[in-house]
């Protein structure tokens, strides 16, 4: 088993329905859309429940674009979903565990990532840690958001 030194828990919950929820954020198409981060989604492979995909992210602030490919295994019976990084880029490794969890305010969404960076990286495990940290509140509340106008639109609230 693959050490693990990075660790990310990031919670938010949202005022819309589960099945709705679960809906829009695992529409991979849309992540676009949903992320503020990804310029693009290309799905290689569907396999039942599991995608194999590749995301490529707008430039960072050197004008670099990064692009890797992941996997994911979602399971509506647990309302999870399992990813990994299958080109690891400057991770040694990179699982996300999503959670879903009916609350009396909606849906509470949950992101626990378990990641290393290899000695290369341009950043170590400590600094990944606070930037997934810091990223992931922007990326929670801009999904909310989109999640609770759907909601509202559709009269699901």
């Amino acid at each position: 088993m693959t050490s693990t030194t990075g660790h990310t828990d990031n919670r938010i919950v949202i005022a819309a329905p589960l099945d709705l929820t679960w809906e829009m954020t695992n529409d991979l198409e849309r992540w676009p859309t949903l992320f503020s981060e990804y310029a693009s989604v290309e799905v290689m492979e569907r396999d039942g429940d599991r995608v194999t995909f590749r995301l490529t992210m707008h430039p960072d602030e050197n004008g670099t674009v990064w692009s890797w490919v992941s996997e994911r295994t979602a399971d509506r019976g647990s309302w999870t979903v399992q990813a990994r990084r299958v080109e690891t880029g400057p991770f040694d490794h990179m699982d996300i565990r999503w959670e879903y969890e009916p609350v009396p305010e909606g849906t509470a969404m949950r992101w626990v990532q378990d990641f290393a960076m290899k000695p290369t990286a341009p950043v170590d495990d400590a600094g990944m840690t606070d930037h997934i940290n810091r990223n992931s509140v922007i990326q929670m509340e801009r999904i909310r958001d989109q999640v609770e106008k759907a909601a509202a639109d559709a009269g699901r609230v």
